[in-house]
């Protein structure tokens, strides 16, 4: 599906779905409980459909309501298998979703039996080697089938039932290390973790919040370099509500402030588990014109001329150097969105610390600069690091700049979501008649389903062909 992007205004509330990572923790979490758990405002994307179809492989039950599709109210229920968890009665297919390998993989190790575990073409390409490693230091066997890969399809044979001391970098993914912390549900004793260099850290603090919801002890260090999991007794069923999902936010919020628009994201997690929440601190930082009511847990964005300033002109020129500098470990999943308005933004911009990014869906990083260069940016990848040199449509005296000479064009998706909405959004930011085509947006269900309709709802009117 191509979807046509030219220049909008937007106005009105819009709500984006619940998180990804939220609901595939509370899936497994709930797989692995005894009894029922309701799940409310579930994210019905790709991934987590991938996850509520492996589940009843390992012993679950699961009841989806999908004819809301993601709309307040809906409610997913499992039946843990508990105790009675087991190796899957099929090879497990992940589809695109790597929270899903890199989680269950490990929690594979600790039963009897082999559990194989397969997915698309682009999670074919994603790095395996570490978390193999990390299961083997664990007592159990994995491997990768073909000889000399570093990639799926990949095989775990178990069970292990006795905590092992696993030391690895942290630094390739945050996923398997949630995925180890899970996995110490199902042992005797505390698991220690040794991270030799953490990366992606919010996520484990996310891990670590489901995992003490369920009655686990998790401690983490500081530096994050040191983590302990002991399991409960028991692992009971709950009631959960996932929160909306920060990484989803970013896009109407950023839409907005590319256009003369006033937009409200209802009903943010203020919770403080999701690293991506940074974004309001940092587009606010070139002088974004946002509010973020905690209290009605909203977030309002004013772009362009609807800004209180009447401009929403955005600038690295009250920052140290007159640089923006982003450290992007923490949140690595930002930098399609932030690479995105850096064009829009009068001064140098440097996404930093984003190695983790090259080895998402795709290389976000080489990809990104190759979409934006062709669109008229100045961008340049500088080894793990994105480099956009912007300018503001207007200048200081509200009249229009002429250095800036952003354009629309044609481009790939190449099946990344993030890189998809990104470049969307980026269109709604052009002048006059130009406009950007992406090719391959259907790709954006993988983590907010219906979004170019969720969008034009509130004026967006992207184009469908």
């Amino acid at each position: 599906m191509d979807v046509i992007a030219r220049r909008q205004t937007l106005r009105g509330h819009i709500q984006v779905p619940g998180s990804k990572s939220h609901t595939i923790r509370a899936l497994i979490l709930a797989t692995m409980a005894e009894g029922q758990s309701c799940i409310r405002n579930p994210l019905p994307s790709a991934d987590c459909m991938s996850t509520a179809a492996a589940i009843p492989l390992i012993g679950a039950e699961i009841g989806l309501d999908l004819r809301t599709e993601g709309e307040t109210g809906t409610m997913w229920f499992v039946n843990g298998a508990g105790k009675n968890l087991h190796a899957p009665t099929d090879v497990i297919n992940v589809g695109n979703s790597g929270s899903l390998l890199y989680f269950l993989a490990p929690i594979a190790a600790t039963f009897d039996g082999w559990s194989v575990f397969t997915g698309d073409a682009s999670i074919r390409t994603r790095p395996v080697r570490h978390m193999v490693d990390a299961i083997n230091q664990m007592g159990a066997r994995a491997f990768v089938t073909q000889p000399q890969s570093d990639v799926c399809p990949m095989i775990v044979e178990g069970p292990i039932t006795k905590a092992h001391k696993i030391v690895t970098e942290g630094n390739v993914s945050s996923q398997y290390i949630s995925g180890l912390m899970l996995a110490a549900l199902r042992l005797s004793g505390p698991l220690e973790i040794e991270l030799t260099d953490p990366k992606e850290t919010p996520y484990l603090t996310m891990t670590k919040t489901w995992l003490e919801r369920v009655g686990a002890e998790v401690a983490i260090s500081a530096d994050f370099r040191h983590i302990s999991v002991t399991a409960p007794r028991a692992i009971k069923a709950f009631d959960c509500t996932i929160p909306s999902d920060w990484e989803a936010a970013a896009f109407p919020l950023v839409a907005a402030l590319l256009t003369d628009s006033t937009v409200t994201i209802d009903n943010i997690d203020g919770s403080g588990t999701q690293g991506d929440e940074a974004i309001v601190s940092i587009l606010q930082s070139i002088g974004a014109d946002i509010t973020w009511d905690k209290t009605a847990n909203q977030l309002t964005a004013r772009g362009g001329k609807k800004a209180r300033n009447g401009l929403g002109r955005l600038s690295t020129q009250n920052l140290p150097d007159g640089e923006l500098r982003v450290a992007l470990s923490p949140f690595p999943d930002a930098i399609c969105v932030l690479a995105v308005i850096a064009c829009f933004t009068e001064g140098t911009t440097v996404l930093e610390d984003a190695a983790v990014c090259r080895r998402k869906e795709t290389d976000r990083i080489a990809l990104m600069a190759q979409q934006l260069s062709w669109l008229g940016a100045d961008v340049t990848e500088d080894g793990d690091s994105l480099i956009i040199r912007g300018h503001s449509p207007v200048r200081e005296d509200g009249m229009d700049n002429p250095a800036f000479r952003l354009h629309g064009g044609t481009v790939e998706s190449h099946g990344d979501h993030r890189i998809a909405m990104s470049l969307a959004c980026m269109g709604l930011g052009l002048r006059g008649d130009e406009q950007i085509t992406v090719h391959g947006a259907e790709c954006c269900d993988v983590s907010f389903p219906h979004f170019f309709d969720v969008m034009t709802d509130i004026g967006a009117k992207f184009k469908k062909r």
